[in-house]
């Protein structure tokens, strides 16, 4: 009844806005948070991009991204994602946007989740359902109707049963990171919302259409994972492309006040290249501020495994600080960091060799890793390097 749908649109909205009013910004400490949108700074986003299949390393796609013809490109804002376009008739169904890793895909869709519950834009759609790759894959061994797994995830939707005649978009964000087999080619066709199925079954027939065909659906991707979608179930493509060269100037400025600083980070291409990722941009800033604190003419890393390796230096010292009532003029590199430092470089290779983008405790323990020790390193540095 319309009544149901008022109160779980409400509900769910109060769900959305709890959620995603405040997220962790680059390394913060576990238990801190900032305002989202306080925080979050426009990215560039263009209409169209690489859905094929791309072996590419993604440095060198970022480096043939910064040297792109300055050729007149659509852009598209975050609010307007599922709005019709003016040059084509159809409506817009699927959208599959591809991004670099660290580019703000996740973030994107925080926004635009957050503005839908606050009432501030697409209010048009009745109910939205963001979900993330990484917490289906959990659930890969279990079976759910559609409107089981809804329940499970979103407890405001409880007393519906039904959703055929609501405006409804779901989000998938890191398509990439999905361990669900998803094959449209033998995957059976399933139009029932209440039968219940494997969590790919129910993914791959709502992104074909045959699930809730008058739903929408937003996914997101590292460009090496798109052509997991078919084409024929994509009505556009997106690219979220991260800081334009004046929101790279526009954000440092916020940070540092001497132009010797900016220079150098213009002066040095890879570090200028990769400045168009916001973690990157963070990482960056995190690293120079604390060299600045150290000295007045601090020696400037001059290559990303220099940026890099002072980075991991300064969460070691956060760890030791954290976890081991150290101070940070002790010895880093103490016998424990430097075994733990090189049973994360096994697993981020071996990992990365097989195609995962993600680790679980079973893997953790093929490579001698303890699950709690280990997890005390991500909440010191869960950037995500």
């Amino acid at each position: 009844s319309k009544g149901k749908v008022a109160v779980c649109r409400d509900e769910l909205k109060s769900h959305l806005q709890q959620k995603f009013s405040r997220v962790f910004e680059g390394g913060a400490k576990a238990g801190d948070s900032a305002p989202l949108n306080q925080i979050y700074t426009e990215l560039y986003i263009t209409e169209g991009g690489a859905s094929e299949v791309n072996q590419e390393h993604e440095v060198r796609l970022m480096e043939s991204a910064s040297r792109r013809a300055a050729a007149p490109e659509k852009t598209i804002t975050c609010e307007d994602m599922f709005k019709p376009r003016p040059h084509s008739p159809q409506p817009i169904r699927a959208v599959l946007t591809v991004g670099v890793a660290g580019v703000g895909k996740t973030v994107l869709t925080q926004k635009f989740s957050l503005d839908w519950a606050e009432g501030e834009t697409n209010q048009e759609l009745q109910l939205l359902f963001p979900f993330t790759f990484r917490e289906l894959n959990v659930l890969r061994d279990t079976q759910f109707s559609l409107v089981q797994l809804l329940q499970h995830f979103f407890s405001p939707s409880k007393d519906l049963c039904s959703f055929t005649q609501l405006q409804v978009l779901f989000i998938f964000d890191g398509l990439d990171e999905c361990r669900l087999p998803l094959d449209f080619s033998r995957t059976r066709v399933l139009t029932d919302p209440t039968e219940s199925v494997s969590v790919d079954v129910l993914l791959v027939n709502l992104i074909r259409g045959s699930l809730l065909p008058s739903a929408l659906l937003w996914i997101t991707t590292r460009p090496a994972a798109a052509n997991q979608i078919p084409a024929e179930c994509v009505s556009m493509v997106t690219e979220v492309r991260g800081f334009t060269d004046l929101q790279k100037e526009l954000y440092f400025r916020k940070r540092f006040t001497d132009d010797t600083i900016i220079s150098h980070i213009k002066s040095v291409r890879s570090l200028y290249i990769m400045s168009f990722i916001p973690i990157f941009c963070w990482i960056l800033s995190t690293v120079l501020q604390k060299l600045l604190e150290q000295t007045e003419e601090p020696e400037l890393p001059r290559t990303l495994t220099q940026m890099y390796v002072h980075f991991l230096v300064l969460q070691a010292k956060v760890k030791n600080i954290k976890y081991h009532q150290g101070s940070g003029a002790d010895l880093h590199w103490t016998p424990e960091t430097r075994d733990m430092v090189l049973s994360l470089s096994k697993l981020a290779f071996e990992q990365l060799q097989k195609g995962n983008l993600i680790f679980y405790q079973s893997d953790l323990s093929e490579c001698g890793l303890d699950a709690e020790e280990a997890a005390r390193y991500s909440r010191s540095a869960h950037t995500g390097l």
